[in-house]
């Protein structure tokens, strides 16, 4: 017992000190997230064995996953998954699937430690849209056409591999595996129902729970718990990853709530990113051996090269086809396909079971989680780089430079005024989001023409 709360104490500090630590650091390269996890690492029992990964802090950490995934199926819209991006997004990870199967059949050598052709190839098409939620927010990207095709492409990352692992790694029969989901998506689709008629008709027991929601019976949360803990328990019971369980209750709350409640969501997120969220990646990082890596670095790059070459490549193609290719540009898609290559929890996921089942050795495991952990840190820092990259235009300034040499600094001078103007718009368009979401796509229209005309003058200017 003594141990937990030392260990639980130990937690806390870093959870505390984490965002400080990062704030601290200048333009924030680091996420909090990856910070959390190298603590993790480092006093986790594989480095300082400061903390101890005992029963009762491994369940806080199978919460804080479950209620990860629950604010990440909460956030999106069903709307989108059934629109054209969502639908795109669908096919885009099916392709990767079958591509990464195929590459991983044809070359037997990639699959790291021996895990084999179908568990490769999940973790390979895997996106953490749980942990891409806080750093989307963090960069005010929910809004914006980058933010929403990162949530279309990546919900299918996160889906898609849950329901492959369900189906594909189960030791249970085909039809065992069916009745299981189906008996599964009936439990949801009651959970959400009964509760949404029961605010439609105005119930005596709906407007009793609307009453008590901001009293000391906190109904709603007690009510969205109930949900979330309900749904990972059925999960857990016929041994399919509670990472579905979760996921389904945040879709189930937003049927419930489709227009949102603030208070509700203010509530959620102070219990799941104020403690529950920072354990699960404090303790995902305790489990990372560093002495396994540093003996074998190679393994750890190709990894990432792997995931990197699977991941991004088919929605660069997917974003640059015809009907889409004029409304991203080169550097959005880019960063687009960057965002939606950052692995961690499927990863975890599936490097435990095959554990479990002995196909693959425990410091192959914590090689693939730690380059999981990577993927956390260097893809969003990519994708921010691109932006910033595209927004002083290189290339343009190198033709100005070439034909004026003599104003070489004035050129980069002004080319580094016109990125910071940049991103001083945009975030004014992402506020004006926020604040008035009915004009959005006429401001960020207006946005976009701005620029257009300001990049001709400049052109006809030179001319």
């Amino acid at each position: 017992m003594a141990h937990d709360f030392i260990s639980l104490a130990i937690i806390a500090v870093v959870a505390f000190v984490a965002p400080v630590i990062a704030q601290a650091i200048p333009k924030k390269p680091i996420p909090e997230t990856v910070l959390l996890l190298a603590f993790g690492a480092i006093l986790g029992p594989n480095c300082m064995n400061h903390i101890w990964l005992t029963e009762p802090i491994t369940l806080l950490s199978d919460l804080g996953l479950a209620f990860l995934f629950l604010l990440a199926g909460y956030e999106i819209n069903p709307k989108m998954l059934t629109g054209t991006e969502g639908k795109k997004g669908l096919r885009t990870w099916l392709v990767t699937f079958a591509f990464a199967l195929a590459l991983v059949f044809l070359h037997p050598n990639l699959a790291i430690g021996g895990i084999g052709v179908v568990p490769m190839a999940i973790v390979l098409v895997t996106t953490a849209l749980g942990t891409l939620m806080p750093i989307l927010r963090e960069r005010e990207l929910m809004n914006t056409k980058v933010g929403r095709a990162v949530i279309a492409y990546g919900t299918w990352g996160e889906v898609g591999p849950v329901l492959a692992m369900a189906v594909l790694l189960s030791t249970r029969t085909n039809w065992q595996n069916a009745a299981i989901l189906a008996a599964f998506m009936i439990l949801c689709v009651v959970t959400a129902l009964v509760p949404a008629m029961a605010r439609k008709n105005g119930t005596r027991l709906y407007k009793f729970l609307e009453a008590k929601a901001n009293t000391t019976s906190q109904t709603s949360v007690r009510g969205t718990i109930m949900i979330l803990v309900a749904l990972v328990a059925f999960s857990a019971l016929f041994d399919i990853d509670i990472v579905l369980g979760a996921f389904a209750a945040g879709f189930v709350l937003r049927y419930i709530t489709p227009e949102g409640n603030v208070s509700l969501e203010t509530k959620l997120d102070a219990i799941g990113f104020g403690f529950l969220i920072p354990l699960f990646f404090i303790v995902s990082g305790a489990k990372i051996d560093i002495s396994a890596i540093a003996a074998d670095p190679a393994m750890l790059a190709r990894f990432v090269a792997l995931l990197l070459a699977v991941r991004t490549v088919p929605i660069i193609i997917s974003l640059s086809m015809p009907k889409t290719r004029t409304k991203y540009t080169m550097h959005e898609r880019i960063s687009v396909a960057l965002y939606c290559t950052t692995a961690l929890p499927i990863i975890v996921a599936v490097t435990s079971l095959c554990v479990k089942n002995g196909s693959i050795d425990a410091s192959s495991a914590s090689i693939m989680v730690a380059a999981g952990a990577v993927t956390v840190f260097i893809m969003p820092l990519f994708a921010g780089a691109v932006y910033g990259v595209a927004d002083r235009h290189p290339i343009d300034a190198v033709r100005e430079i070439a034909h004026d040499p003599h104003h070489a600094g004035e050129i980069v001078s002004q080319h580094m005024h016109e990125h910071r103007e940049h991103a001083h718009t945009d975030y004014r368009h992402v506020y004006m989001a926020k604040q008035r979401p009915d004009v959005v796509h006429v401001v960020m229209k207006e946005h976009e023409e701005g620029h257009a005309e300001e990049h001709e003058a400049k052109h006809l200017e030179k001319k």
